[in-house]
């Protein structure tokens, strides 16, 4: 009997010793649950023929519940059939006056409203490739960003028609098509498009007008700013379009959430989840213009916002707000996004009550992702074994200094170990394959690896510093080469050193980013070298980066030297820079800051250096 019993005993605290031992078990078991159903699913979907695309489950949406609201911008709200009506006008209209057919590419200039989503469903009716320009973009980077994906067609939100206008002479000699999102236009060389979708007919658009269409096809181009150069296309196929169907739902999203989108539809993050993903589940989507921190909490509670989308920044600014009574009157139960640092998090939680923070890490491009699907503070995700099996990934040894990865004797890379930061790359594989960028095989192959553990083996380079800690709990560090982040946008250094050496004065430039306490990702900053007999032009620099480059990309601390620091094989050297930041104490060289308010860049100061560190100069 006593045996009976120390063995019931040893049964029932069996689960707690488990637990104690593998304290994330249950998580780790649901997570992979979740994972095989979602493969399962794909599986499935990718088999059909003619071929299951995005396309297909927003018209299985539209048959499920066809009066439900899609989407609410401005208290308009669209339900999932007048979405689908106004989606096959605009499809009729674009394919009679552009000439649109399967296989064409349309660059989309316009950022969160309503036509964006029904423009995109339009285009991928008719089966053409949607390019998503950024709206900040101006200029030399517009005209680039529509040509490298071989658009032949332009369609731009009313409001940046002076941006189109600057660039319509070389459009025009391209041949391309341009509409304006308005009823009326006096612009030569313009086609209006509202006044004739008012006249277009909202029959279904047939099923052979995007017939050959198959899984390998292009879908949209999404653009992100790389290690050189100009913003490169990320190719999104049709393939890779369908498995992000399932992120939303993965996090526990289903039909009955309220989504609120405020994130730019021309990003992965706002398009590929918010969009796409509420289109799988069958959700609501609030579309929001901006990010706006005053009216945030009054919109989610205004629409019953249960689900939001975030990046670091957004989630810092609503932190600062002066406290209210109300912070914890909504119905956010989720929250999904990126680059939330640790001591947000925690303020954030204790601020706005229990929301699950869904953490994740992704490159648009990248053949890679990680979702911190524990809630564990901090982290970006977790190794899994399912996840380890199916996605050939590792962290390897890489030397900050020579910008590159440490090789043993064999020329083979060496694994991180755990708890030391490593560079993440993934084995390009079928199932984790890597498509690179739109006509510019250069950028796509400085992406790949080649003989990292074994001779001939490639894999995607994400660019990434990470670290894995001793709970198998990942956490994101810090960017490599010539790329930061800032107000959550990429910034190319290449890029902005380019615009900078078109000025006068400036013989060459070495642009990097540099963090700045209390703030997200690192502000940009140039080191200067003068021309002879030059001085320092602070107000033509000023409106030169001001035409040429959007605010986040703007370096607003500017450094001038006497020579800048290369490498043996004349690569500019920004580690040095970088830890020296923009203390006017410690530096010797003059020092400029971008002063918004005089519209030049004035002598940097101690006054205005400590009022950076207290936040009282906003940047």
């Amino acid at each position: 009997m006593h045996i009976i019993f120390a063995i019931l005993a040893g049964l029932a605290i069996l689960p707690l010793l488990f637990r104690s031992f593998f304290p994330y078990i249950v998580q780790d078991w649901a997570y992979m649950a979740n994972v095989m159903g979602s493969i399962v699913k794909f599986a499935k979907r990718s088999r059909r023929n003619p071929p299951y695309l995005v396309l297909d489950r927003f018209f299985e949406q539209v048959q499920r519940h066809p009066d439900k609201p899609f989407i609410v911008s401005r208290d308009h709200t669209y339900s999932f059939r007048e979405t689908d009506k106004l989606s096959n006008k605009f499809a009729r209209v674009l394919r009679i006056h552009a000439d649109l057919k399967e296989g064409n590419t349309v660059a989309l200039y316009i950022g969160n409203e309503p036509a964006f989503i029904f423009i995109w469903l339009a285009l991928a009716k008719i089966g053409c490739t949607v390019a998503l320009l950024n709206c900040n973009i101006r200029s030399k980077s517009l005209l680039h960003c529509f040509s490298c994906c071989d658009a032949k067609t332009l369609i731009a939100a009313s409001e940046l028609t002076d941006a189109v206008v600057e660039v319509l002479p070389f459009l025009r000699e391209q041949k391309a098509s341009v509409f304006i999102l308005s009823a009326e236009s006096t612009i030569p060389g313009t086609e209006t498009l509202i006044d004739k979708i008012d006249q277009a007919s909202d029959e279904p658009i047939p099923q052979s007008e995007r017939s050959s269409i198959t899984m390998q096809s292009p879908a949209v181009f999404i653009y992100t700013s790389g290690t050189t150069g100009l913003p490169k296309a990320a190719v999104i196929n049709q393939k890779r379009l369908l498995s992000a169907l399932v992120v939303l739902s993965s996090v526990g999203v289903h039909s009955d959430d309220v989504v609120y989108v405020n994130l730019p539809l021309y990003h992965s993050a706002a398009f590929l989840i918010g969009f796409i993903g509420s289109i799988e589940a069958g959700s609501t989507i609030v579309l929001c213009r901006k990010f706006s921190v005053s009216q945030f909490w009054d919109d989610c509670r205004k629409y019953n916002v249960t689900v939001m989308q975030y990046i670091g920044e957004t989630m810092r600014y609503l932190c600062n707000t002066p406290k209210k009574d109300d912070d914890r009157d909504h119905k956010v139960r989720i929250a999904i996004g990126n680059g939330l640092r640790a001591d947000v998090w925690r303020e954030f939680l204790t601020r706005f009550g229990s929301v699950h923070i869904t953490e994740f890490y992704g490159a648009t491009e990248g053949n890679i992702g990680f979702i911190n699907y524990v809630g564990k503070i901090g982290a970006v995700g977790r190794v899994n074994y399912l996840h380890k099996k199916l996605f050939r990934y590792a962290l390897i040894k890489y030397d900050i200094e020579k910008d590159e990865p440490v090789r043993d004797s064999q020329g083979l890379c060496l694994e991180a170990s755990k708890g030391e930061t490593g560079l993440l790359v993934a084995k390009i594989t079928n199932i984790a394959p890597f498509s690179g960028y739109a006509k510019n095989h250069q950028q796509t192959d400085r992406k790949k690896l080649r003989d990292v553990f074994q001779k001939g083996d490639l894999y995607y380079n994400s660019g990434d510093l990470l670290r894995i800690d001793q709970d198998n709990f990942i956490y994101f560090q810090d960017r490599v080469g010539d790329t930061f982040r800032w107000k959550g946008e990429n910034v190319s250094t290449t890029e902005v050193a380019d615009i900078f050496a078109m000025v006068d004065c400036i013989e060459e430039a070495n642009v990097y980013g540099v963090q700045v306490p209390g703030h997200e990702g690192k502000i940009g900053m140039a080191a200067v070298i003068l021309k002879q007999g030059r001085q320092f032009d602070c107000c033509g620099m000023f409106n030169h980066v001001v035409s040429f480059l959007p605010s986040y990309a703007r370096p607003r601390f500017v450094r001038v030297q006497n020579s800048l620091e290369v490498t043996g094989t004349f690569k500019q050297k920004k580690v040095k820079l970088v830890a020296e930041g923009f203390n006017p104490a410690v530096l010797q060289d003059p020092l400029y800051f971008l002063d918004d308010k005089e519209k030049r860049y004035v002598p940097m100061t101690q006054e205005i250096y400590d009022s950076i560190l207290s936040m009282d100069t906003k940047l």
